[in-house]
């Protein structure tokens, strides 16, 4: 492999790595082998770096004690019973029209989106297709496909899987996901999501900018 394909796969595989982690938090509560890895030194050293702060209680608590503190916090920010936020393109984008609501234009969008690159949904998968966590789940996915291609030198089709990158994050993830953060930051009783919302919010940021300098591909 050449030395710029090698260097492309190792940074698309870091990105996918990033979306992966930010997809598995946002879509349940943490569980025991999620709290493991996020306090494992390699882990902890790259969120370092990032500039993450999960505050002191994530790495002080005892694991199953942990367990039941975040799952508390998720349900209370994501799923209610009342006045929780709801992690879905369509409440966000359409916010401003007046017509926010679950299975919007969005969520339509999204997942003709999704769909039109050969992926598709996990039958058993019974939510809305806009919701944050598949949204990052999808990038995961193009990012991972981007560093498969980079490594067989295929420079046509990770160009693509970069293309379909840009478009999303242009049409679907830039519109809602800082705003969407920026909620989850000021309502976050817990340091642990607050964290993790404000890394997402610059991860987001830092891929715009990518693609903006051509520092993508």
């Amino acid at each position: 492999m050449g030395t710029d394909c090698k260097e492309l796969a190792e940074s698309a595989n870091y990105r996918s790595n990033i979306y992966g982690l930010l997809a598995a938090v946002f879509r349940q509560e943490p569980g025991v082998a999620l709290i493991r890895e996020l306090r494992d030194p390699p882990m902890w050293g790259t969120l370092s770096d990032l500039g993450v702060d999960l505050g002191e209680l994530f790495f002080t608590t005892p694991e199953n004690q942990l367990v039941e503190i975040l799952a508390q916090e998720f349900t209370r920010l994501f799923i209610g019973p009342s006045n929780h936020i709801s992690a879905h393109e369509s409440i966000f984008a359409e916010m401003d029209n007046g017509v926010s609501a679950l299975w919007g234009k969005s969520t339509v969008a999204v997942k003709s989106f999704i769909e039109a690159t050969g992926l598709d949904y996990n039958p058993e998968f019974n939510g809305v297709p806009d919701h944050v966590s598949v949204e990052l789940e999808f990038m995961q996915r193009m990012t991972e496909w981007e560093a498969d291609k980079w490594r067989q030198q295929d420079r046509e089709n990770a160009e693509y899987c970069l293309k379909v990158q840009r478009m999303f994050l242009d049409q679907h993830l830039s519109i809602w996901l800082p705003q969407f953060c920026d909620v989850v930051i000021k309502q976050a009783d817990i340091r642990f999501y607050a964290g993790v919302a404000e890394l997402t919010k610059n991860f987001l940021e830092f891929e715009q900018d990518s693609f903006k300098t051509g520092a993508a591909a």
